[in-house]
């Protein structure tokens, strides 16, 4: 499977809301026709329907190279009966609805299906996510290394060992973010609390976090050595990391916080 058989038999996007619109703009950046994508999505944004030759709404093709799931999983069981027609055949499914398992679609639309189960996160919308990706027995080689492609114009892609493993990415990278800005709440907060303005402590905290992730990211050695790195004995961070690590600190809490997500993860999926 290739972007040629995407032109040639059209791609479906499920559900078009910040996921959707993240990875269908990275798609057209990527070269990926406007008028090979069709969108069902009930309540399309202004900037879906200003996209000029995409098929919003519009009858399916009789058979699309891919579908791709980015609906509530909330909503999979109104959603799928659709597309029960485009199961067992040539249609590869790429589902990105956190905690659905494969077996699940497999139910639903046929165990020699094709299916892809994908994680991403919402820093896909400015093309630095990552996202997890496992497939059934039914996805061969090009089946994942299509999905891969398309994931990977809104970031990074890692494959998995076993899809067991993906209520861990949910809860680490899926769920993350939503950490990481709780984190430059909390930094601002207390920066306020010493002192200073509001918007001063505010752009203070996220600057550093920004900068401490994209010099982390690259960097050969691991976070540990960073932070032994920049931790002057006796001086103001180590001050700190004394109490963001001492038992019940930061590792402790989020080491909670992960273990919750996980479990709702799994909750989802059951």
């Amino acid at each position: 499977m290739t972007f040629d058989d995407l032109s040639a038999r059209g791609l479906v996007l499920l559900g078009c809301g910040k996921m959707g619109s993240a990875m269908l703009a990275g798609w057209l950046a990527q070269g990926v026709d406007a008028s090979s994508v069709w969108i069902v999505d009930p309540n399309p944004s202004d900037w879906l329907r200003g996209i000029a030759g995409l098929r919003l709404n519009q009858t399916l093709p009789d058979r699309p190279a891919l579908v791709v799931i980015a609906v509530k999983p909330q909503m999979m069981q109104d959603a799928l009966p659709s597309l029960h027609a485009f199961g067992n055949g040539e249609t590869i499914f790429l589902s990105v609805a956190a905690g659905v398992p494969i077996a699940q679609y497999e139910a639903m639309l046929g165990d020699r299906t094709p299916i892809l189960r994908a994680m991403p996160n919402t820093p896909a919308a400015i093309s630095k996510g990552i996202t997890a990706l496992i497939g059934n027995a039914a996805a061969d080689a090009s089946a994942v290394n299509l999905a891969e492609a398309l994931l990977g114009a809104v970031g990074q892609v890692v494959r998995l060992d076993h899809e067991g493993q993906m209520d861990a990415v949910t809860a680490v990278s899926g769920s993350g973010p939503a950490y990481v800005f709780h984190m430059i709440e909390a930094m601002a907060a207390a920066g306020e609390a010493e002192g200073l303005p509001a918007d001063l402590a505010m752009a203070l905290a996220k600057a550093t976090v920004s900068g401490a992730g994209q010099l982390a990211e690259p960097a050969d050695a691991d976070p540990a050595q960073l932070r032994i790195n920049v931790t002057s004995p006796g001086g103001t961070t180590a001050a700190a990391l004394a109490v963001l690590m001492a038992e019940g600190g930061l590792g402790s809490v989020m080491s909670d916080a992960i273990r919750a997500a996980a479990a709702r993860s799994r909750e989802l999926g059951s």
